[in-house]
């Protein structure tokens, strides 16, 4: 069997390669792929080959081929279905953290039935959603509390759609650009420019991926206030100013990020748990939001291109992999 991969070749500059697909085991699922989807903010720093050597190991994929910065098979955003596969998964539609490929052969353990009623373009969110619940375990948001979401992207979206579930709470969105105040109306939560972003926050958590949302974040945190970083800053430095009043307001920063279960969660919770539990939520149609752009596979290495240089703006933008001629 031959396959259609994306491979960054150098940075800024990718390839679709015709690589073989071995036989799958026993154990073993081979999926053919319907929709893949690009990760805007990590899938740009991995096309400019802005991963820090610090990070060469810790920012490996899931079944990555290669090495950073290049060449290398990246991406973690795929549906598929599968046609072989053992305990009744052949014919069954599948989320696995796989790079972008026509199809491909991995355990059986790696893949995650998407659930009944859940559209198969959307399920490609999952990797999104199941991100925002960490995020938010790390946060552990309180009834009533005040949040702010600074970076209206895929993950501050999902972030902000899940937080508003809970009781008393007041979830505003903050973003630069005031179109995706359009976006946050779908998905019934406030949207604010920079400008006129809220004060006195109990909550703030930073996906804006610049040291000006992290500021921003800081500026208008309440007295004792905590920040969640969830953003990935790549090898670029991130300037903020700690003087005025962050420390007479005891103000908290701490990081999320998504390769670990959160410490809440960690003795209860598996990573598989964390990814079911984020296709469940998938139900809800207003994710449908976060779908902004569609391509087919031909298009991929030109469509990462232009995201990587800002000149294809949008959310979630997915990969039509179902005409394999």
């Amino acid at each position: 069997m031959m396959a259609t991969a994306y491979w960054v070749e150098a940075p800024g500059r990718a390839s679709l390669r015709t690589e073989p697909v071995s036989a799958p085991g026993a154990d073993d699922v081979l999926v053919r792929t319907l929709y893949t989807g690009i990760s805007r903010g990590t899938e740009s720093i991995v096309f400019r080959g802005e991963v820090p050597y610090t990070e060469w190991e810790r920012m490996r994929a899931p079944f990555q081929q290669g090495d950073f910065p290049a060449p290398v098979k990246y991406g973690y955003l795929t549906v598929g279905v599968v046609e072989q596969g053992p305990d009744g998964t052949a014919g069954r539609t599948v989320f696995v953290l796989h790079p972008h490929q026509s199809q491909f052969v991995v355990p059986a353990s790696a893949v995650a039935i998407v659930p009944d009623g859940v559209p198969t373009r959307r399920a490609v969110l999952a990797g999104a959603v199941e991100t925002a619940v960490n995020i938010l375990w790390d946060a552990a948001p309180l009834v009533g509390d005040r949040i702010t979401v600074i970076g209206a992207g895929m993950i501050g979206c999902a972030v902000a759609r899940l937080a508003r579930g809970m009781p008393g709470v007041e979830v505003a969105v903050v973003d630069i650009d005031r179109a995706k105040a359009d976006v946050c109306e779908r998905l019934g939560v406030a949207y604010a420019h920079p400008e006129d972003a809220p004060t006195e926050r109990d909550l703030i958590i930073d996906t804006s991926g610049s040291s000006d949302g992290l500021q921003l974040a800081i500026d208008t945190a309440a007295t004792e206030g905590e920040i969640i970083e969830a953003s990935w800053f790549g090898d670029r430095p991130a300037n903020v100013r700690l003087g005025g009043a962050f420390h007479s307001r005891r103000l908290t920063i701490r990081s999320s990020q998504v390769g670990m279960v959160s410490p809440r969660r960690r003795g209860s919770r598996t990573t598989g748990d964390r990814l079911a539990l984020a296709l469940r939520l998938l139900h809800d149609p207003a994710f449908d939001s976060l779908l902004t752009g569609d391509s087919s596979w031909r298009d991929l290495p030109d469509v990462m291109a232009r995201i990587a240089a800002g000149s294809l703006p949008g959310l979630c933008h997915t990969i039509d992999w179902r005409d394999p001629a």
